[in-house]
């Protein structure tokens, strides 16, 4: 059989080119997804709990061998003074990234889609996607002309009557400090805090898959669902896509299709592009692989969303209840003190609990991030042409210093909220969170740990004194808070060292003009050079918007699957 399209990756863009592609009954379409299925009835409680602690460090949902670097590396440094290589959860599942993320609903600005079609993503403006990010979506909390009403994932949010008493103490800072409150986040694009949005539903995750892939799109007869499908190798006769090579239980198999379309994320579709001999001719020529298409932009210019952590001891009466599992209530945009900052370029996530574990429990923290990131310098590259071998993956967040200057300026927001008289009744001895070795051998629900961490919660909620000794040894990594408040230089160490993604990679297969030498593909998805062969997923953001990735990579898929519709 050929199949019309194939789809690279069952990701939330994956989920919804499936879905929309299937609906035109004339259309055979294949799905490969290298992990599990999620079919209704069987969808695993992990992904569909509304906390997705749970979800994101089951190693069963995630790529287990990829590693990456997120400061920024000297190359005239010895290797052992290099950076370490990091984990980073990246999706293996059906659902992809929606399947195990923190379930944000967001979109981002009207100034960043605007920033798009500037940089050649003609038709992308925030006038052209705003009818897609409708369609994405059911708003179960508000109408208007902002939002969409009969999508196919639910958005709502958990208003302050229901907050954690940790997050009501934050709304009150928030407004005496002079950030208003603002009922809804999907509406102007203000500065303000306010309930953040959600794709949930009823206390349950609905995932690209879980939205998309339902049970009456499972009975379309043109639709085939692959999943434990490893696609090793993309085929060509010359410069055509006409299938691909894939391993299903331990076997090979090729399927032959008119048109591919990568969807597998911004590491890992730039991967399958470099493998094929489209990129930049100088690196595939180092690592033996001949050239089909030199495209100089395949893997370069790779971008996430910096960010740090302030987080504090929570009095037992400021904890998380029982009413909700979502530990993440109150979002805080704010615009920068730094030269011509864009609106809301700054982004503070509010979490009543910090691990799924009893010691978790017992700590909120303030997450800090860039929202308009200007370092643009990270990038995806080969270690051999092996498809078994995960890419070299470095982000190089903090090599714009406006991206390092606003997150120390972050924190020493943070520092004056924790210290205002009515924090300091709900949450104690704030201090900077790395979230280290120390803590994260705690990560994995197992039975040791569930021992071990309940053990010391009962200690951190005794006596002062011992709380104070066991954070300062288990929990505290370097500095305290008075240390990076009060010396510069180990201020900017704290954030270069404890600076991370927050799984927003993004821009590595850029959107561009046929004329751009970085760009990938055109404004329909279309690798530049090559027939037969599409990208849609947020590897082709011109720019990572000021927002959460997922609802723009729902968007993008959307407005991609429209122009495959109509021959585009």
């Amino acid at each position: 059989m050929i199949y019309d399209y194939i789809i690279v990756g069952g990701g939330s863009a994956g989920s919804v080119l499936a879905h929309r592609l299937s609906a035109k009954s004339t259309n055979q379409v294949l799905l490969c997804e290298a992990g599990q299925d999620t079919p209704h009835g069987k969808v695993p409680e992990e992904i569909l709990d509304s906390y997705p602690g749970l979800a994101y460090l089951n190693s069963n949902f995630t790529w287990a061998d990829l590693r990456v670097t997120t400061e920024v590396i000297s190359h005239n440094k010895p290797e052992d003074e290099k950076p370490p290589k990091r984990v980073y959860e990246q999706a293996r599942v059906l659902g992809g990234g929606s399947s195990i993320n923190g379930q944000m609903a967001n979109r981002g600005a009207p100034a960043d889609y605007d920033e798009w079609d500037e940089r050649g993503a003609e038709g992308w403006s925030w006038d052209d996607v705003l009818p897609y990010f409708k369609k994405v979506e059911r708003d179960m909390d508000f109408e208007g002309p902002l939002h969409g009403t009969d999508g196919r994932i639910p958005v709502r949010r958990i208003f302050p009557d229901l907050w954690s008493e940790h997050a009501k103490v934050i709304s009150e800072v928030y407004k005496e400090m002079g950030f208003p409150y603002i009922p809804d986040q999907n509406g102007e694009f203000v500065d303000g805090h306010f309930p953040i949005t959600i794709s949930n539903a009823f206390e349950r995750r609905v995932s690209a898959a879980i939205g998309y892939l339902d049970p009456g799109t499972r009975q379309r007869d043109n639709l085939h669902i692959s999943t434990f499908t490893q696609v090793s190798e993309l085929l060509f006769e010359g410069l055509k896509c006409v299938g691909v090579k894939a391993w299903i239980e331990g076997k090979e198999i090729e399927f032959r299709a008119n048109e591919v379309i990568l969807s597998s994320g911004a590491i890992h579709s730039p991967a399958h592009l470099l493998r094929s001999g489209i990129g930049p001719a100088g690196h595939l020529g180092e690592l033996g692989i001949e050239v089909r298409q030199a495209l100089p932009g395949v893997g370069q210019r790779l971008m996430d969303h910096p960010s740090i952590a302030v987080a504090a001891f929570l009095e037992p009466f400021a904890r998380m209840g029982n009413f909700t599992r979502r530990h993440l209530m109150v979002g805080l945009r704010y615009t920068s003190g730094i030269e011509n900052a864009r609106q809301g370029d700054m982004f503070v996530a509010s979490a009543s609990k910090s691990f799924w574990h009893d010691v978790g429990k017992q700590f909120g923290s303030m997450i800090i991030f860039v929202n308009k990131t200007y370092s643009e310098t990270g990038q995806v590259t080969l270690q051999s042409g092996d498809w078994r071998q995960e890419p070299f993956v470095d982000f190089n967040l903090l090599s714009d210093k406006r991206d390092l200057d606003r997150l120390m300026e972050g924190v020493r927001l943070m520092a004056r909220l924790h210290s205002h008289p009515k924090m300091e009744k709900v949450a104690y001895g704030a201090f900077p969170a790395v979230w280290g070795d120390k803590v994260r051998q705690f990560g994995s629900n197992n039975m040791r740990n569930r021992f071990i961490t309940s053990l010391a919660a009962k200690l951190l909620d005794g006596p002062k004194s011992l709380r104070k000794f066991l954070m300062n040894t288990f929990v505290v990594d370097a500095y305290s808070m008075d240390e990076v408040l009060e010396d510069e230089e180990k201020m900017e160490e704290f954030v270069r060292r404890g600076a991370v993604g927050v799984w927003h990679a993004s821009c590595s297969c850029r959107m561009g003009r046929a004329d751009d030498p970085m760009s990938v593909v055109d404004t329909n998805g279309r690798v530049k050079g090559i027939s037969g062969l599409r990208v849609c997923d947020a590897s082709v953001f011109p720019v990572v918007p000021s927002a959460n990735t997922n609802f723009p990579v729902l968007m993008t898929a959307e407005k991609i699957s429209d122009s495959i519709l109509n021959g585009l």
